[in-house]
């Protein structure tokens, strides 16, 4: 690794399936997990169903030894390119049922509880389904209607309506011990074919010392959005730089001052501490994909696609967050509103990467709420997202900020609103001033998600549910089905 220009041979990628080793030394190394299951390996149970992680058909289980325990993960496989499964331990559904010498293949519970529950009918998401549900069983989360429904979000099912399998996993509260697996398994530093190259950098020198030499490189962490030109469109990359290894990027610090999160920190793994400080942060983020997603998909990697309906970003905008920004000559620090300079442009230079970003804490004055408008609720792209913070100095506004997404061709705050409010009294005669003052300081597109009418309007309406919910914040204002 200290001569990469050195480096002329590929070493084998290793990892296990059901227990069995595997050793990749001559395939491409943007093949998906997937296609590897499926052409290679000839593991069908494992389907393909949209190739963009959206209907959980492809859903397999990585398991990771973490001191004593063994941690269950759901991820797409369609997503996941083979050398981000170098030295993991991989589940499919052709591993669940348990083998007896007397009595052949014993189903797990929620195997059978499907069966005998009618939760199949065309089986073509079945595998996908059992693989969420046998991991949520051996998870540590509470066995409620509402975390089987968050369980299966990233499933869809055309056939039973949900119901029946619902019902199953209602039945099922007993289950089998975890599979048993091996300690982790070491990884590889490199991997060439056939002209392309994946680095696996471990620490934040060798990143940057990577980038710095092949400044044209694709980086790659949870790769929910990079995937799927893979996976769908199957392209190929000449040069990837995975950052998922790196040891620096994957921390998760809290102060008494703010949360930093490193930029290869998954969503899933951050949930915990925005429940604490920024519950409506929270609630955003369980929307954004499926645990598929959230369990491989990061933070900074929402940022670094600069997406102008990015969930997080105008979350992020409201909250003050300031970015740490990383490369081989150095570091500095930026604040989140002027990464963003045009559509898909960012303030990264040659050779620059975020290596981390920073959520100051709020203080006792101030409120935070975020709120995002979708056709659906769940595994939706947002047609807008609004953030908002207000710090008070008792009935008067003494700071606001007003931020949105899908109202631009960048994730942008509303200047000239917030400053009308600035010195005023928290109202409802100032808040519905303001409101109408909003969709004057944007111009959106419209498109299939939402006209730009729609936009300007909901935008307005979304800050007027901000005065109202600080009103209440008890009233509930979401109603639940379950």
């Amino acid at each position: 690794m200290n001569n990469i220009e050195k480096v002329d041979h590929s070493m084998a990628l290793q990892f296990t399936i059901n227990g069995v080793s595997q050793k990749i030394e001559r395939i491409s190394p943007t093949v998906t997990l997937l296609d590897y299951l499926r052409e290679y390996i000839s593991l069908k149970g494992t389907k393909e169903g949209c190739a963009e992680g959206d209907c959980g058909a492809c859903t397999v289980i990585i398991a990771e030894r973490q001191k004593r325990n063994t941690t269950y993960r759901v991820i797409n496989s369609c997503l996941l390119v083979l050398p981000q499964a170098d030295g993991k331990h991989i589940l499919t559904i052709e591993g669940l049922a348990c083998k007896s010498k007397n009595r052949g293949a014993v189903l797990e519970p929620i195997q059978k509880s499907m069966v005998e529950g009618d939760g199949t009918q065309c089986g073509f998401c079945t595998p996908g389904i059992m693989m969420s549900l046998y991991a949520f069983y051996n998870s540590n989360k509470i066995q409620t209607d509402k975390n089987i429904h968050e369980a299966l979000a990233g499933n869809l099912c055309r056939c039973t309506g949900y119901r029946s399998i619902v019902d199953a996993a209602r039945q099922e509260r007993t289950f089998t011990k975890k599979k048993a697996i091996s300690e982790n398994l070491s990884t590889v530093a490199e991997y060439n074919h056939d002209g392309q190259r994946f680095f696996k950098p471990k620490t934040l020198k060798e990143l940057s010392k990577i980038y710095s030499t092949y400044p044209s490189s694709t980086l790659l962490a949870g790769g929910t959005d990079l995937g799927i030109s893979f996976s769908k469109d199957r392209k190929t990359t000449p040069l990837i730089i995975f950052t998922g290894d790196v040891k620096e990027l994957g921390i998760i610090e809290e102060t008494k001052e703010a949360l930093t999160i490193g930029s290869a920190v998954t969503y899933s793994e951050i949930l915990p501490y925005l429940e604490k400080l920024f519950p409506s942060f929270a609630n955003l983020v369980t929307r954004i994909g499926s645990d598929q997603i959230r369990n491989v998909g990061t933070l900074c990697g929402n940022i670094a696609t600069a997406s102008p309906i990015g969930d997080t970003l105008p979350c992020l905008m409201a909250l003050n967050s300031q970015l740490q920004i990383c490369s081989d000559l150095g570091e500095r620090r930026i604040d989140l509103e002027d990464f963003f300079i045009s559509y898909r442009k960012t303030n990264l230079k040659k050779g620059e990467f975020i290596q981390s970003v920073s959520i100051p804490k709020l203080n006792a004055n101030q409120t935070f709420k975020a709120y995002k408008v979708s056709k659906r609720y769940d595994q939706d792209i947002s047609a807008v997202i609004g953030a908002f913070l207000v710090e008070f100095n008792q009935e008067i506004v003494a700071k606001t900020i007003i931020a949105f997404g899908g109202m631009d061709a960048i994730p942008r705050r509303a200047n000239q609103s917030e400053k009308k409010l600035i010195g005023k009294t928290w109202n409802e005669e100032n808040i519905y001033k303001v409101s109408e003052k909003i969709s004057k300081e944007f111009k959106p597109i419209s498109d299939f998600r939402a006209s730009s009418t729609y936009r300007n309007q909901v935008a307005g309406n979304l800050f007027k549910r901000f005065y109202f919910d600080l009103l209440d914040p008890n009233k509930p204002n979401q109603v639940v089905d379950l």
